[in-house]
């Protein structure tokens, strides 16, 4: 069997943006920055499956942006936001990174027209 000689790989683990990649896990991330809500909750509201809604909240969770608490029988997921101060942390670095060369190119821009 094939299954037998792959390797398994922990695709998700702590990595936020990868876990964003796939369109349904980041309308689901985006429903719960608007609330908390149960997995039933969010399936209504998207065109797939409970269990479908629940394994991208699984991979959601294992990439530390979501985390869930009971509430009696349901468990309640909500954007964690640890998991998205490491993410925006992430994209900022770029941010800063790109404001420095704009800056730069400003800078030698005036210094060529003078």
């Amino acid at each position: 069997m094939v299954t037998i000689c792959l390797r398994f790989v922990l695709t998700y683990q702590g990595e936020g943006l990868a876990a964003l990649g796939d369109p349904t896990r980041r309308a689901i991330f985006e429903h719960l920055a608007d609330e908390p809500r149960a997995v039933g909750e969010l399936a209504r509201e998207l065109p797939v499956s409970r269990p479908a809604v629940s394994q991208h909240l699984k991979v959601l969770k294992e990439a530390g942006l979501v985390i869930d608490q009971a509430a009696g029988t349901r468990r309640i997921y909500q954007v964690d936001p640890a998991g998205l101060r490491e993410l925006r942390a992430y994209l900022d670095q770029f941010w800063s990174r790109a404001l420095v060369a704009y800056k730069a190119a400003v800078e030698q821009r005036t210094e060529e027209q003078s």
